[in-house]
């Protein structure tokens, strides 16, 4: 067992094979170590995230050594009972299916027999909710993932990497080999058991072509929607979104401690900005708000309401109901009366701006949290114009007048054509890397593409990070501010809703302290990556 740095506030805990890294997490699940806030499977390694301020690191690695050896005691033993069986029929006219049977010197007719031929095993679920990876199939698939994955492949697709098979849920990236697809949706909010594969399962894929293939699905919810139900009822008041500009979605402090079902945190990209905003009208700092990318956002009062606007540099307009205007401060509070709109303009400096208003949205959650993870499409749709959304009950009444605005140093956030300085975790997997691509990595300028949402921000450098071992990677959990390197060596640096796991090795991570500021750096700024000293040095292998 080995423990390797993940980020300031993350372990990885590589362990010999994937039955003692289940046997290890049944046994965390059984006897939690306080101050353990998730812990994410993979193929042979535990993704530990945890409290620094509870949990001292040397503490945590002896907690984890001692449910260990429990754990390798257990690792030999059976499950008592086989799980739950689950059928997916498969059209196997994948478009790699080709490349699959040439790598391993058989027809393709027979990949598609030794797909089908045995039931495989739910190991654990990552890179999307519904994406499980399935373990257990026959010896000879070994297979490398593509050397640059696709940036869109289409739900339903069913595709092998390494020795584990499995089925996209939703449309997404992926650089696994693509076999066929089905048409059993992997994930659907409206059945009340989301996740048609759930780990501990066993799945019997079979060939859709075959004669008297025939799947019954599981019941769905029809009288409950998959998206939150239109924003209305008894409120004070409620705003109208006049415009939406490029993007505005609902967004709180996420959903985490739900790695089991690969539900990724998610939540706003800028969390400090969130929590300022907030605290600006009131609010519990967790309340939900409205991140809005690149401005152009407008907001129509009914009733009256008292918003404020944190992130970005951005200039804000009042607009009264008679068509008088004047300019209003951001990272402050604005009150608002019947008919009057509030115009965010385009960000001076930083790209994201964060709006709360007292009493808080009125959202629907979606397991437990209103932040929308476009990765996974969970939680509200982007909000449109001519949309209302009711203020909701977050402050009571009696304490409105008693609400002081907390004033906080505003932020000095990146404008274009910038360089940023990013603080950096070295690890999990920099010995993966030939010792110039740490060179590279620190002195090198990376510029921030246009290919950057919300999963990642697309990294570009005169010269790719060399790696220096050329194996395949068993998926693995990442953090939000993974520096994953694929094999074309241009670097992705993982958001919010970026995978629960990846299949590339990481060669560090952006400390927690700069997150927010990662979030803020606009598309034609350029990147320089500082090495820290991780947090972690005192653990040996």
């Amino acid at each position: 067992m080995r423990f390797l740095p993940a980020s300031d506030n993350a372990l990885l805990v590589e362990l010999p094979d994937l039955v003692h890294t289940m046997a290890l997490h049944r046994v965390l699940a059984d006897q939690p170590i306080a101050g353990v806030l998730e812990v994410v499977p993979a193929a042979r390694t535990l993704l530990v995230t945890y409290q620094r301020a509870a949990l001292a690191l040397p503490d945590l690695v002896a907690a984890l050594r001692a449910r260990a050896a429990v754990a390798n005691a257990q690792a030999g033993v059976a499950d008592a009972a086989p799980g739950r069986l689950v059928e997916i029929p498969v059209h196997y006219n994948g478009e790699d299916l080709p490349t699959v049977a040439e790598l391993l010197g058989i027809s393709v007719r027979e990949v598609i027999d030794r797909h089908t031929g045995q039931p495989w095993q739910a190991a654990f679920a990552g890179f999307a909710p519904g994406f499980v990876y399935l373990a257990g199939g026959h010896p000879s698939f070994q297979l490398p993932r593509r050397s640059s994955p696709r940036t869109r492949v289409p739900a339903g697709s069913v595709a092998l990497a390494g020795d584990f098979s499995a089925v996209y849920p939703a449309a997404s990236p992926g650089g696994w080999q693509l076999i066929g697809v089905t048409e059993v949706p992997m994930w659907d909010l409206q059945r009340p058991e989301p996740a048609y594969v759930q780990p501990g399962f066993r799945v019997q894929f079979r060939d859709a072509s075959a004669p008297g293939v025939h799947i019954s699905l599981p019941a769905r919810r029809e009288s409950e929607p998959n998206q939150p139900p239109a924003l209305s009822g008894q409120a004070p008041a409620a705003i109208e979104i006049v415009a939406t500009g490029l993007q505005t979605l609902v967004q709180d402090g996420g959903r985490h401690g739900m790695a089991g079902l690969g539900v990724s945190p998610s939540g706003a990209l800028d969390m400090a900005s969130l929590r300022a905003a907030n605290r600006l009208v009131g609010n519990p700092v967790g309340q939900c708000v409205l991140e809005n990318l690149l401005g152009g956002l407008q907001l129509r009062c009914h009733g009256r309401a008292t918003l404020a606007v944190t992130g970005a540099a951005v200039p804000l307009t009042l607009r009264a109901a008679d068509g008088r205007q004047w300019p209003v401060p951001s990272h402050a509070c604005v009150a608002l009366d019947d008919g009057d709109t509030l115009l965010v303009g385009a960000p001076r400096a930083g790209v994201r701006s964060y709006v709360a208003v007292r009493g808080g949205w009125q959202v629907a959650p979606v397991l437990g949290s209103c932040a929308t993870d476009t990765l996974a499409h969970i939680g509200p749709d982007a909000l449109q114009a001519g949309q209302r959304l009711a203020v909701g009950g977050a402050v009571p009444a009696h304490a409105l007048q008693a609400v002081q605005a907390v004033a906080e140093p505003l932020p000095q956030w990146p404008r274009a054509g910038d360089e940023v300085v990013l603080d950096v975790v070295l690890g999990p997997r920099t010995d993966w890397f030939a010792p110039e691509a740490l060179t590279l990595l620190t002195q090198q300028p990376w510029r921030v593409t246009p290919q950057s949402n919300r999963v990642g921000m697309r990294l570009e450098g005169a010269q790719p990070l060399p790696r220096s071992v050329a194996r395949e990677l068993p998926s693995e959990g990442t953090v939000t501010g993974a520096i994953q390197v694929p094999i074309n060596g241009q670097p992705v640096l993982f958001l919010a809703d970026h995978p629960l796991t990846g299949g590339y090795p990481v060669i560090g991570a952006v400390a927690s302290h700069h997150l927010g500021l990662a979030a803020q750096i606009p598309v034609g700024c350029s990147v320089r990556f500082r090495v820290i000293a991780p947090f972690f040095e005192q653990v040996s292998p």
